[in-house]
């Protein structure tokens, strides 16, 4: 029953040490609150372990009795009675030359460091050295001229851990406004023996500091044990060296066999025995069907430039096999979206051998043995290499070699992508190629697009003023796949930089729900009452998840009732910077704040419009060359010192350029934000 050491199995001998400790008990509420706005992999563990450590959390013992690490910056007399915690280099050098200047130190051991430097050179150890011994010999002076000594401590390690969002930027003292760009973390992921470690340390750290998460997804790794499910150890002889499995099996099949075989956060029976199946039935299935494609586009002198066949045209089987292709494509797009890339290997792995090589590729060997490159032929060519090339470039995250062999191969003949197969764009799913679906998929962006519209003009912002950002939504994944089809086009139509979109909406747009009278009134008549009382109490995640689900119970105690998302109205209100606006289920969020990089361009592209109006007006044909001076004004001088080469694009001019007296073949007088403007413009 007494403790041993779990390496040595030698006894421990436990002794008390005074300790410094942070007081993360006064948070521990608030840290349980943050903790539930971040998507845990798997949920359990951000609710169960994670959340069960927060919930009986005691407070931080900070300090080690260590030589090597980082020093405590603590500053004590000897009586306690005056104690300085130091925060920075800068009031550091302060301190020691207030104890200089009290005669308690000689002098400053780092005279030669410049505050405000942030350079290696002067960071160097030769200017200053924070760590021991050198810290220690520094002698602080109380505000009583009592000297003040170091506490010989350093800070547990674990505190270094989870300072590493702020320390790899050398937040605050550089850095500060870009910081919101690498900070919170979008993705984390390491062991789950980390919960009482790095993963704790990120989030007390970040909720003390920022009230806010250190990161926003996470994957809690589960542990690699023996094939018995036993934990690997070189003392039990039953540990695998990585290195001999790789040499044995290659890295893809490592790879695609822990990927494939259990999610990242359960943990793994590993099994040489498996890896080799993988080996051989999922990545020589995918290299056979290539050899297969291979051998007979060559005989036949297929290159992958040829004119497509019209899907309408290939038989059923390939339309088959191409409607499952981007039912992978989706399937596999979500998972890793959803951080569980798992479910996407798998997929990956039963398309390649059941249909692609078992199904497909079988029942259409004949269609390649035939003479002549005949309409049929051609297709199924263009089939089975449409599925290779997209196959592979799923699988490039899981199997990065064998993925970019076969997908460099393919396009060495095609050209149709230039270079490795990771700096290719990941496909995109084509849900259907029915005309219903391409009507739906128009309509929601003329929705889209309309109500991006309206806010601006809601707020008087023209439409050549370039806008940041639009915050969509997504209930469900094909609205996102509708979306993301047209994306550009609706970043066109209304002049935004980015669409982004989300599938929380929790933190970013505010929800208000209220019970619909017309729908439940005549249902549900003498309880309603009850339901507003209960949907007035509903949470912003529960109102996502109630306009989400096709159908809701509501539990009123004495009864329960299914209602629907019709059943309520939904409404968004403004963010601080944003307008928001619905329509049904459809929820855009416009970011109105104008940079002055953005203002610029807004006013650049009015100056393209006045040009382009005066080679109208003066009958230019639409390939002349022209020069362009511009009135110097203060309103236009950012947009035509930014955007002087995309003004000149834009009209065909040869140069473009301020001029305090525009001079020229046609001098016009204009305006650009009601603010009088002359435009000279020269065909040349």
């Amino acid at each position: 029953s007494y403790p041993h050491c779990w390496r040595t199995d030698k006894p421990v001998l436990y002794y008390p040490l005074d300790s410094w400790f942070i007081r993360t008990t006064a948070l521990r509420e608030r840290m349980i609150e943050l903790n539930k706005t971040i998507r845990w992999k798997p949920e359990s563990t951000g609710t169960g372990r994670f959340g069960k450590w927060l919930e009986g959390l005691v407070d931080w013992n900070l300090s080690r009795s260590r030589f090597w690490g980082t020093p405590l910056p603590v500053w004590a007399t000897e009586d306690y009675s005056e104690v300085k915690c130091i925060g920075s280099v800068e009031e550091l050098m302060a301190e020691i030359e207030r104890s200089i200047a009290a005669g308690v130190m000689q002098e400053n051991p780092y005279r030669n460091f410049r505050v405000g430097d942030m350079s290696k050179e002067n960071y160097s150890t030769e200017n200053i050295d924070l760590h021991r011994p050198y810290v220690d010999s520094i002698v602080l002076v109380s505000s009583k001229g009592e000297p003040m000594r170091r506490e010989s401590d350093l800070i547990d390690v674990w505190f270094d851990s989870g300072a590493m969002p702020y320390a790899q930027v050398h937040y605050p003292f550089e850095n500060k406004e870009g910081f919101g760009q690498v900070y919170p973390a979008d993705f984390i992921a390491e062991g789950v023996d980390q919960t009482r470690g790095w993963f704790f340390t990120l989030h007390a750290i970040a909720s003390m500091l920022f009230d806010s998460v250190a990161f926003k997804n996470i994957i809690s790794n589960g542990l690699v044990l023996d094939k018995n499910g036993n934990k690997m150890s070189k003392r039990l002889g039953n540990a695998v060296d990585p290195f001999e499995v790789l040499d044995t099996y290659g890295a893809d099949a490592t790879r695609w066999y822990m990927i494939s075989n259990s999610q990242p956060w359960d943990n793994l029976k590993f099994d040489r025995d498996g890896v080799d199946e993988v080996r051989r039935k999922f990545f020589g299935t995918l290299y056979n069907t290539y050899s297969f494609f291979a051998l007979y586009a060559n005989v036949d002198g297929f290159t992958g430039r040829e004119e497509e066949v019209p899907m309408e045209k290939r038989p059923e089987i390939d339309r088959w096999i191409i409607s499952l292709l981007n039912t992978l494509v989706k399937n596999v797009t979500e998972s890793l979206e959803d951080y569980d890339p798992t479910p996407a290997a798998r997929a990956i792995q039963e398309f390649v051998g059941e249909n692609l090589s078992n199904w497909y590729v079988r029942l259409n060997r004949k269609r390649f043995w035939g003479g002549g490159m005949s309409e049929d032929k051609l297709a199924a060519y263009q089939t089975l290499y449409t599925c290779l090339e997209t196959v592979t470039m799923l699988a490039a995250p899981f199997a990065p070699f064998i993925s970019d062999r076969i997908f460099t191969d393919l396009n060495a003949v095609s050209g149709r992508h230039e270079g490795s197969v990771h700096l290719a764009q990941f496909p995109a799913a084509d849900p259907s190629l029915a005309d219903k679906e391409l009507e739906e998929t128009m309509s929601l962006a003329q929705r889209v697009s309309s109500m991006v519209l309206a806010l601006r003009r809601k707020v008087s912002i023209k439409v050549r003023q370039p806008l940041t950002k639009i915050l969509i939504p997504v209930l469900d994944p094909a609205t996102a796949e509708h979306i993301s089809a047209v994306k550009n086009l609706i970043m066109n139509e209304v002049n935004v930089k980015e669409i982004e979109l989300i599938e929380k909406t929790t933190g970013l747009i505010t929800k208000r729900i209220k019970p619909n009278f017309k729908t439940l009134g005549p249902r549900y008549g003498k309880w309603m009452k009850q339901i507003a009382a209960l949907v007035a109490e509903f949470s912003q995640e529960r109102i996502a998840e109630v306009e989400a689900a096709p159908e809701t119970v509501l539990d009123l105690g004495a009864e329960r009732i299914t209602v629907t998302p019709a059943d309520f109205e939904i409404t968004s209100e403004d963010m601080p910077g944003w307008l928001v606006a619905s329509e049904g289920k459809l929820t855009v969020a416009l970011d109105i704040t104008v940079t002055e990089e953005l203002k610029a361009e807004g006013v650049a592209r009015e100056l393209i419009n006045r040009i382009q109006n005066i080679r109208k007006d003066s009958g230019f044909e639409v390939t002349d060359k022209i020069r362009a001076e511009i009135e110097q004004k203060p309103l236009v001088a950012d947009a035509i010192a930014r955007f002087a080469g995309y003004i000149a694009s834009q009209t065909l001019a040869v140069e473009v350029r301020p001029a305090a007296e525009p001079a020229g073949e046609t001098v016009v007088e204009t305006d650009v934000d009601d603010e009088p403007l002359r435009i000279a413009v020269t065909r040349i």
